[in-house]
């Protein structure tokens, strides 16, 4: 495993890798010591990110791999199509699933999102609009929005 990391005005994201594949994107307090060089995955994951918070990416294509129960990376998948620059609400997601009463798995999926900005559950809101529920925090959740020029639109799944 390999990891790099990214210091942006909102915090430091750690990006790890595995096999040639991003595996973790998350925010964290410090970075830690690295010695060697990153590989080109690893780097081409730290540019786009930082592309991205510059303002000159909405979408990445670096290669990553979903670590989760198959309930979760069927809602990361939904979350994932959710368009820069919008949002939808959680009952949304758990009706996009297939079930409106899944409301609260939905949320704990979204808590247990290991690729923070690429799976972009920062664009999940409540039902009245409400920013709720960011394992990072909710200040980093209005401030990811803040630096999409959110709100632009309800995106539709």
């Amino acid at each position: 495993m390999e990891i790099g990391y990214f210091e942006s005005d909102i915090g430091i994201l750690s990006v790890s890798t595995h096999n040639q594949e991003v595996i973790s994107i998350s925010f964290v307090d410090e970075i830690e010591k690295t010695s060697a060089s990153p590989s080109p995955v690893l780097q081409k994951a730290l540019k786009q990110i930082e592309e991205y918070f510059n303002g000159k990416r909405s979408e990445f294509d670096f290669p990553y791999r979903w670590v989760g129960t198959d309930f979760q990376v069927k809602i990361w998948k939904l979350v994932s199509r959710i368009p820069y620059g919008t949002s939808l609400a959680y009952v949304k997601v758990a009706q996009a699933y297939g079930d409106a009463k899944m409301v609260r798995a939905v949320g704990a999926a979204l808590a247990k999102n290991p690729l923070i900005i690429l799976i972009p559950c920062h664009r999940v809101m409540g039902s009245d609009g409400s920013l709720v529920g960011y394992s990072a925090g909710i200040d980093k959740k209005r401030q990811l929005l803040e630096l999409e020029g959110f709100p632009k639109q309800i995106a539709v799944l």
